[in-house]
């Protein structure tokens, strides 16, 4: 799973209590110019839109729905923005919150894949994971649309801290989520660090397998260097992890094979092997 997570640091929530679309905000039927409105701003920030919805609830639950704005800028600092819709109209607020840096701090946010219409095996698997999670933390956890990665059900993302993990079941959710909100990241189930490129990815999920939990921002990339498929990073540490590592990868693919549930068709996935790792 290592360096399987999409690229990006900006995520706009929005809370959608009835039926998801396949294609998830895309298939809304909003009033179009807002709809437009909020598509356009987040293209501009490059920031993704996931539906959202609490564990097990529906239409008849009351109050207004919510809509978020959350950031990360990968040197550990987030921000997040929270809003209400009734109209949706109130939607386009969303375009000026993209604008605004938006308040620090804040709890995390526990995003559980349970999209249905989209692959039928991140809601077999991730509702499981979803009560579960929403058991423990029922304020920081909701399910939502595809975030990617299908045959990694059950995915979990917590943003805005930007971590992605995959391969859950309501047992290991728990404990995962549990060691990140101690800051104690480890290499089994995750994806990756959105901040990075996927070789880097692999390249820290390396050093965690080989070295240890650590917190998300123990390790910075300090070089990233390429020769055809061969990949060399060289990670700093902070105390008391290793002060610098060397890592060294090979890309390549894997054997053809069904990657989502719904898929029919094979298809090769971009893997990286490790082929060496060292503290200097």
């Amino acid at each position: 799973m290592a360096g399987t997570a999409p690229r990006g640091l900006a995520w706009v929530l929005i809370e959608h209590r009835g039926g998801w679309p396949v294609n998830g905000f895309d298939g809304l039927e909003l009033e179009p110019e807002t709809k437009a409105r909020v598509f356009s701003a987040a293209q501009a920030a490059q920031a993704r839109i996931l539906l959202i919805r609490r564990h097990g609830r529906r239409r008849h639950e009351e109050g207004p729905t919510r809509w978020a704005v959350l950031r990360h800028d990968g040197s550990g600092a987030s921000r997040q923005h929270w809003g209400t819709w009734r109209r949706d109209e109130d939607l386009t607020e969303i375009a000026a919150a993209l604008d605004c840096p938006g308040e620090t701090g804040g709890p995390p946010v526990l995003l559980v894949c349970a999209h249905s219409q989209h692959d039928p095996c991140c809601a077999v698997r991730g509702r499981p994971v979803g009560e579960a999670l929403s058991e423990r933390w029922p304020e920081l956890v909701w399910e939502c649309s595809h975030v990617g990665g299908d045959r990694f059900a059950a995915n979990v993302v917590v943003v805005p801290d930007g971590v992605y993990y995959g391969g859950l079941d309501a047992e290991s959710s728990v404990t995962t989520v549990e060691e990140h909100l101690a800051d104690r990241i480890s290499a089994e189930h995750l994806r990756g660090y959105t901040d990075l490129f996927p070789p880097q990815q692999a390249a820290v999920a390396a050093a965690l397998e080989r070295f240890g939990p650590a917190g998300r921002h123990d390790y910075t990339v300090a070089e990233t260097l390429r020769d055809g498929d061969r990949w060399r990073i060289r990670l700093t540490g902070r105390p008391p992890r290793p002060d610098r590592i060397d890592v060294e990868l090979q890309a390549g693919s894997a054997p053809p094979h069904q990657l989502t549930c719904r898929g029919a068709a094979t298809s090769s996935a971009r893997v990286y092997e490790l082929t060496s790792i060292r503290a200097v």
